[in-house]
């Protein structure tokens, strides 16, 4: 099949718009892409020169939602099914993945940085691993479920390993994006939720979402919002080790935030993206007995639980994304790139 893709061919150069044909092979289908989010992680390759694993030129986007057109051998029952392509697919079959450690596994395809991605007409990709979606409600579009691809699964699999329980303190430092999904998906969990973040009207869309403490680091110093931070858990009875604290800034400032909120046998989990170094003590987690955790995309296994939630209404999507058309790409990257869009951006080929 003849396809359409937009391909890097070098960082920070504008993108071109490619035909070339696509047929997939054994085990593999060909996605006709219905929307593809845009995330940091394009923004790293594209403008920091973060390495991708397939050299450019490449297509970038991983964040992708469509329907099966064409299946390889081995994958014919997938043929015309609705889907959401998991940004990170493990192969299923080596030792990583067998001992449950797919999020590391060797051979894994990372749409737009392993492979061609979804800022495109299609994507042929592994049909291991995808995510089925059933008769959608009227009120959800195919092309919004893109971001589960990313934005949403991936602060799901940190919550699920982070041992998030009801009655405990989530705090997200950075609510753009996945740390926004991050606060329904713990409020979803039955968790106390403190949103922190430098943008304003992203805290106040936080408070009608799931967020029961909204803070702007820029509006007063560190010692103050931790004494803040501390004397609500006081008040609702929550110590330090019931503390869960997700970094989803991807910067070096939200970084060395959440490293700081750390206390006696507090969790961090590292989620969010930066290549940029910062300094920072680590004796303070032997000193409080306290868990830094890194999370890497979400395994395939946890879709259809995400994807759930979406359904229920109790992870909310529409006010956190906006759409574009993929012929947009060059110009959505800068104003992304300039901090001018407020939401996640989805493209629409």
């Amino acid at each position: 099949m003849k396809i359409q893709s937009w391909l890097v061919t070098e960082p920070n150069t504008p993108m071109v718009l490619e035909s070339r044909e696509e047929t997939p092979g054994p085990l593999e289908v060909l996605v006709q892409v219905k929307g593809c989010g845009v995330c940091h992680t394009d923004l790293g390759f594209y403008y920091d020169g973060v390495p991708t694993r397939h050299p450019l030129p490449l297509t970038l986007g991983h964040e992708i939602s469509g329907v099966v057109v064409e299946a390889g051998e081995g994958a014919e029952d997938w043929d015309g099914k609705t889907v959401i392509i998991p940004a990170v697919i493990p192969c299923g079959k080596c030792e990583a993945c067998l001992s449950g450690h797919g999020s590391v596994c060797p051979d894994q395809i990372f749409p737009g940085n392993d492979v061609h991605g979804g800022f495109a007409t299609h994507v042929k990709v592994p049909a291991l691993g995808l995510c089925p979606v059933p008769e959608l409600p009227s009120a959800i579009a195919l092309e919004d479920l893109a971001v589960i691809a990313d934005a949403v699964s991936t602060p799901y699999q940190a919550v699920i390993r982070s041992g998030l329980s009801e009655g405990e303190l989530a705090i997200f430092v950075g609510v753009g994006g996945v740390g926004g999904f991050g606060v329904q998906i713990a409020k979803a969990f039955g968790a106390h939720t403190v949103a922190i973040d430098v943008d304003t009207q992203k805290l106040e869309l936080m408070k009608a979402h799931g967020a029961d403490l909204c803070l702007d680091p820029g509006a007063t110093d560190f010692r103050t919002m931790k004494k803040e931070i501390r004397a609500f858990a006081k008040e609702i009875g929550i110590p330090t080790w019931r503390w869960k604290i997700f970094e989803t800034s991807g910067t070096p400032q939200g970084q060395q935030t959440a490293f700081g909120l750390i206390g006696h046998g507090t969790h961090l989990s590292v989620v969010g993206f930066t290549p940029k170094k910062i300094e920072l003590r680590l004796s303070n987690l032997m000193a409080f007995d306290a868990t830094a955790q890194g999370n890497w995309g979400c395994l395939p296994n946890y879709y259809p639980a995400v994807l759930d939630l979406c359904l229920q209404n109790k992870i909310t999507l529409a006010p956190f994304i906006e759409h574009r058309p993929l012929s947009s790409i060059n110009e959505t990257f800068e104003d992304l790139h300039a901090h001018q869009v407020e939401r996640r951006v989805i493209l629409i080929p």
